[in-house]
Formats: C-alpha cells, sequence, structure tokens
C-alpha cells in the first residue's frame, strides 16, 4: 500500500491518489479540458460546443462520455436535446489552475520543453 504524507501531515490512502489520478487522467486531453472550461461558463448542448470549440459531433460526445463516466460533467434532458454541465465547481477551479500553471514560464523564464517523438519510445 502507498501511504503519502504532504506537508500538512495528512496520510492519503491509494485508493484516493487513485481517484485523483482517474479525474487528471480525464482531463487529460486539449478538447476534454476545453470542453470543461467551456461549460464553467455555464451549461451547454452538444451543438453549441461543437460550434464553440470548432470540433465535431462525434468528438465531442466521445470527449463528453469519457467526462460524464468520470463524474465530472452531467447530462439532463431538454427535449430532444442534452444539457451538460460540470458536476460541480471545483473541476472549474482545478481546469483553470491547470491551464494558468501550464502557461507560466519555468524557472529560467522559458516555457516547458515538450517531449520529442524520439523520448516517449
Amino acid at each position: 500500500m502507498v501511504r503519502v504524507v504532504p506537508a500538512a501531515r495528512v496520510p492519503l490512502e491509494e485508493d484516493e491518489l487513485a481517484d485523483a489520478c482517474e479525474l487528471l487522467r480525464a482531463l487529460g486531453t486539449p478538447h476534454r479540458l476545453a470542453i470543461v472550461l467551456e461549460l464553467a461558463a455555464g451549461p451547454r448542448c452538444v451543438h453549441e460546443l461543437v460550434d464553440t470549440l470548432a470540433i465535431s459531433q462525434s468528438l465531442a460526445s466521445q470527449h463528453l462520455r469519457v467526462l460524464r463516466t468520470a463524474g465530472l460533467v452531467t447530462g439532463r434532458r431538454r427535449g430532444k436535446e442534452t444539457l451538460y454541465a460540470l458536476a460541480d465547481e471545483h473541476v472549474a477551479h482545478i481546469a483553470r489552475d491547470a491551464l494558468a500553471h501550464g502557461s507560466e514560464p519555468v524557472h529560467g523564464g522559458g516555457s516547458v520543453p515538450r517531449p520529442t517523438t524520439e523520448e516517449h519510445q
């Protein structure tokens, strides 16, 4: 069993860490992060996300399914459409913080170097 003790000295259980990793994994694509940031402004139907994010309907639906399965997004029927919303405001905070942190310069003032294809193999 993995036990991590952060600075606050509160032991974290392995299942808590696994849940946090699943949340981060669900947010781990540019399209899903963009969907979450768009939903932070308010509930949207798929066609609104498609128009705003310039992605296909099938791609938007695929990403929404992942976000719903992870419990980050909810769906509610509205006539023939489904209205999607964030499950709670924490999701928006995590997405905004990730976006802000990702755009911060690294200690030397440059951006984070991206791994090359060779580094992934």
